[in-house]
């Protein structure tokens, strides 16, 4: 296992090979595999290049983000301008429906309204993250299937056994409803990501409960 202080060395080290992540204002902690990250950034596609990078490196078991995000010259843009980049984003987007709306507070947008399918809500996040001028995002999309849950727990448990990136004998499936909660063991955080992924696919979920523990 790691030391704190080599793990904070290899973050350290991943952040500045990352291209996307510019800023010099990062402060990195590490304590028994927990990454805490604080400091600023110019804009908010930046703060989450830091942490998709930080989950990269080995070691890493969870991560603390407290990155600020400061917007200065051309991404220091007005609300209003800032709404109307997210209206744009949002119309233009395929997966997006017309039934999500957009509030902008000093460049935080605020995400609300419904959708039937999990991967519409995170199209929609995702659809405004590289944005200029925004500084978070807030997701309060409210998921409403289009269909009852049907044999839940079975199809989740074949869609990981069909999937090359992850090892389904260490996770375990179980539901209540339309709520799918998933235990066990990953490899890695990318494999933790896919089996989320794949828990929302099954037709009905509105819940998906990630409890899986990076092993390392």
């Amino acid at each position: 296992m790691k030391t704190d202080a080599q793990l904070k060395i290899d973050v350290m080290e991943e952040l500045r090979w990352e291209p996307n992540v510019t800023s010099d204002s990062i402060n990195v902690a590490a304590h028994k595999g927990v990454v805490t990250l604080t400091g600023s950034v110019p804009f908010f596609a930046e703060k989450w290049a830091t942490e998709r990078a930080v989950r990269r490196v080995s070691g890493v078991k969870a991560i603390a983000e407290d990155l600020q995000v400061n917007r200065f010259g051309i991404h220091n843009h007005k609300d209003t301008d800032v709404a109307q980049a997210v209206v744009n984003a949002l119309s233009w987007h395929v997966w997006v429906p017309d039934t999500v709306q957009a509030t902008v507070e000093n460049g935080w947008v605020k995400l609300n309204g419904s959708v039937k399918w999990e991967f519409e809500r995170h199209a929609a996040e995702e659809a405004l993250r590289y944005l200029s001028g925004v500084t978070g995002i807030s997701n309060d999309i409210l998921l409403k299937p289009a269909v009852q849950p049907s044999a839940v727990k079975d199809s989740i448990e074949k869609a990981l056994k069909r999937t090359a990136e992850i090892d389904a004998d260490n996770i375990k499936v179980s539901t209540s409803g339309s709520k799918v909660t998933l235990t066990g063991n990953t490899h890695s955080w990318n494999e933790r990501a896919e089996a989320g992924s794949a828990a929302w696919c099954a037709p009905g979920v509105t819940e998906v409960q990630n409890n899986l523990a990076v092993s390392l």
